[in-house]
């Protein structure tokens, strides 16, 4: 589901688009209707000038419209004048809408059959000039012109109605190249009006998207999206501050997923991020609206369980995260099978913290992991005295790989039927700090878990004497024959 911080840039830019169509649709109407408008204003202007000059020129303009033969005066004035002028075409009606005399380009007479035009009657009504704009047609149309309806008036007294058709072909293309150069400039300044805002509010709105991202990652796990560490305890606190008066107790849930360094060896950290997000997304699931959930770093996760009645419930519900994280996980064309260690602190006084719950949890984790992982186990007070002992040898294995602080005992293997000395078998110890030896079963496999193995074999074969360092005393060989190495000092 995408966030609201994506959503509302998305929304602005929409209606920024949008405004900016709707400028254009604006523009290009408001083109259409100012240039009709001033192709009408520009097209009655000119007919009734024309319609002035005939009626000026002609004067039997009243007979003509009566259906009379025009005059030899006025018939030379329509022949000089039929291709003069942006007039191309004229039609003279009389009172009541009848067609008495045309003049073309081609021909002028009178018309053998007259036709009623509503728009000459309406105007010799009205008195006014009706005027409309229209596209050519045909060869002997102009691309574009109008015809314009004039009452012609003598006297006072209607006289006629003049039709005059006007080329508007040049005029249009005027006013449109006119307006066009203006509507850019329009829409330029428009947009320069609409980007500098925008632009002012995508730099600001980026901000606050990186602000609001900084602040989320304050308090969150960049991989998972859950709480982090510094988060989880503030949370941690509160709750407990909020047990003496909503009663009841809280469980530290402390889970690790098992060999998850195999998962990151075979699949890579592609895959061994897919699992960890994976996981994050059914402890999400799994938890409910109040409880907390962590991401404490790396395999480690911790969920916050508030309101329980006791260690009963607790359990119940580690069981149902162990079964949310024990689930198959399927990566590309992998199944990715997990089991999870699940560590459990029960917060159960009043000197409860954060910090002590959470160790506490802690060592129930190491307890589970040392019990053969996959499993769950509760936090017992002896198990603090354990994982103090633990970190001493852990400190102490560190030291003695640091400063070559071991020893290497020898003993003698002979052949009792041969009865001569066969070898020795090299056996070693680390002192402890009251000079005690700690003997191999207890230090070893916790150098194994500290990953010094290595060290401390290339140690052993480092600090080995040859064969015959030792066998040439066999008098010497009835006990076992120590080689100390201290300080560095093993030749």
């Amino acid at each position: 589901m995408p966030s609201l911080a994506s959503i509302w840039p998305q929304r602005n830019i929409v209606t920024i688009v949008a405004a900016l169509a709707i400028l254009l649709l604006g523009a290009g109407t408001t083109l259409k209707i100012t240039t009709d408008h001033l192709l009408r204003q520009d097209a009655t202007s000119t007919a009734r000038s024309w319609a002035r000059f005939l009626a000026a020129s002609v004067t039997d303009l009243e007979q003509i419209a009566g259906g009379e033969q025009p005059s030899a005066a006025s018939m030379a004035f329509f022949l000089s004048a039929r291709n003069s002028g942006e007039v191309f075409h004229y039609e003279i009606f009389n009172r009541n809408g009848y067609s008495q005399f045309v003049s073309t380009r081609e021909k002028i007479a009178l018309v053998d059959l007259s036709e009623y035009s509503p728009d000459a009657a309406r105007s010799a009504v009205d008195g006014l000039p009706i005027v409309d704009v229209r596209e050519g047609n045909s060869p002997d149309r102009p691309a574009f012109f109008a015809r314009a309806y004039v009452p012609v008036q003598t006297d006072g007294r209607l006289t006629a109605v003049v039709a005059a058709y006007v080329d508007e072909t040049e005029q249009r293309k005027n006013v449109h190249n006119t307006f066009l150069t203006a509507a850019v400039f329009l829409c330029l300044l428009s947009g320069l009006a609409f980007s500098i805002p925008a632009i002012a509010w995508y730099r600001e709105t980026k901000v606050k998207h990186a602000d609001r991202r900084i602040r989320f990652l304050a308090h969150h796990d960049a991989l998972t999206g859950l709480t982090n560490r510094p988060q989880l305890i503030e949370k941690l606190e509160s709750a407990i501050a909020r047990l003496p008066m909503r009663g009841g107790s809280l469980a530290v849930h402390f889970i690790d997923i098992d060999r998850f360094k195999e998962v990151n060896d075979s699949l890579g950290h592609d895959g061994g991020d897919f699992l960890l997000k994976s996981i994050a997304k059914r402890l999400r699931a799994a938890a409910r609206i109040d409880d907390v959930v962590a991401r404490l770093g790396g395999d480690e996760f911790v969920v916050v369980q508030s309101g329980i009645a006791g260690k009963a419930q607790a359990e119940s519900f580690a069981s149902h995260l162990a079964a949310a994280v024990n689930a198959t996980v399927k990566f590309k064309q992998h199944e990715i099978l997990t089991t999870a260690s699940i560590g459990v602190a029960l917060a159960t006084g009043e000197d409860t913290t954060a910090e002590r719950l959470l160790k506490s949890a802690d060592l129930a984790l190491y307890a589970a992991k040392a019990a053969g992982r996959n499993c769950i186990r509760f936090f017992l007070p002896e198990m603090d005295t354990e994982l103090q002992a633990r970190i001493e040898l852990e400190r102490a294995i560190r030291d003695a790989v640091l400063n070559d602080r071991f020893e290497l005992h020898y003993q003698p293997l002979f052949e009792i039927s041969q009865r001569r000395l066969a070898g020795f078998e090299a056996l070693i110890r680390m002192p402890a700090a009251d000079g005690t030896l700690i003997p191999p079963l207890t230090f070893i496999p916790v150098a194994e878990d500290l990953r010094l193995i290595d060290k401390i074999g290339a140690w052993v074969l480092r600090g080995m004497p040859h064969g015959r360092d030792l066998a040439g005393a066999p008098d010497r060989c009835s006990e076992p024959v120590t080689r100390a190495v201290r300080g560095g000092q093993h030749r």
